[in-house]
């Protein structure tokens, strides 16, 4: 069934079914519901094509990364894309995920001019991010997973890294422990600063040093977290407990520990960040694994919403958002050997 012949069903103009099914606000509540239901009923989907041409809306959201960080190999971000994607699919939203050659400005600059999206997600911001203020001058609105120091108003949703990593070293040093290793992602990026942040802030209030050879920064891999852990409990005075930033660092952590000849837990201690991913379950690790937990998936449904919201015309500087994080307690975090004897 065409929109003509929908109109003739409903015995409505054609303009104002058009108008009903694109939730203009001109069109009275029982008409518009009127409309959905017959659209249902016959299983009528606009062309996107008209629909664009009576909303002035593209109908899709955009994702844009570069080709030299292929965000698609990572499963944390796939995650998060998948909670964008199923969000987005509710109300019939494309989800146009782009890879840039290099610098990501001209992929930008080409949807915008294409009027290819309503709005861009932002993923892995930087302190100072450039491109929020290029998004700003071409009139794109965005959402950042994640915030930067622009003073430019934007819209965000970010976890408390900081507060997340101060309340996981206090809890260690609650234990016991007074040197503890953090094992963090690549300090290019807000997220990995704000856990630094918050690991420092913890050990300067407990009077403990604030060394910088216990801090180590890169990709979140199994094998970054193997490396680091490795020279971390080599040194001659090591760290009794370890603070990953990732559950594949930690893994990669956890290896080392048993390579050499430790146990975790009992020798070291180990904490995580879990974003809630369904292929690494850290209460099926042996031991169980301590983390603080926000899940990414519901991230990225809840970006998608943000996203609509800023193709609607919502204010960006009304729509921001810091969620808490919480720690999970479980059997990798004990107190140091020489308290528990």
């Amino acid at each position: 069934m065409n929109l003509k012949q929908l109109a003739l069903h409903l015995g409505l103009s054609q303009t104002t079914v058009s108008r009903a099914l694109n939730g203009f606000p001109e069109v009275g509540e029982r008409t518009r519901r009127r409309v959905l239901a017959a659209a249902e009923q016959f299983h009528y989907r606009p062309n996107a094509s008209a629909r664009k041409l009576a909303t002035g809306r593209a109908g899709a959201i955009g994702v844009v990364f570069s080709s030299d960080r292929n965000l698609l190999l990572d499963p944390i971000f796939t995650d998060f894309l998948a909670g964008v994607a199923a969000r987005s699919a509710e109300s019939d939203t494309d989800v146009l995920v782009s890879s840039a050659l290099g610098d990501e400005a001209d992929t930008y600059r080409r949807l915008a001019r294409a009027h290819s999206v309503d709005a861009v997600i932002l993923s892995m911001p930087r302190e100072e991010d450039p491109r929020v203020s290029l998004l700003h001058r071409l009139a794109l609105p965005v959402v950042v997973h994640g915030r930067t120091e622009s003073k430019l108003p934007y819209a965000h949703l970010d976890i408390d890294n900081e507060g997340a990593f101060r309340r996981a070293t206090e809890m260690l040093a609650d234990l016991g422990h007074r040197r503890i290793g953090l094992i963090n992602g690549d300090t290019a990026f807000t997220f990995a600063l704000h856990r630094e942040r918050g690991w420092r802030e913890a050990l300067a209030a407990r009077g403990f040093a604030v060394s910088a050879e216990l801090g180590r920064a890169g990709q979140m891999t199994e094998e970054s977290g193997y490396r680091f852990a490795r020279l971390l409990l080599e040194f001659e005075a090591p760290p009794s407990a370890l603070l990953c930033s990732s559950i594949f660092a930690a893994l990669g952590a956890m290896r080392a520990i048993r390579d050499l000849g430790l146990a975790i837990g009992r020798d070291v201690s180990i904490v995580a960040h879990d974003d809630g991913l369904a292929a690494v379950r850290p209460e099926t690790l042996t031991p169980a694994l301590t983390t603080t937990f926000s899940s990414i998936r519901a991230a990225g449904a809840r970006i998608a919403e943000i996203a609509a919201a800023l193709a609607a015309g919502a204010d960006p500087a009304s729509l921001h958002e810091v969620w808490p994080v919480d720690i999970v307690f479980r059997g990798s975090t004990l107190p140091p050997p020489e308290r528990a004897s």
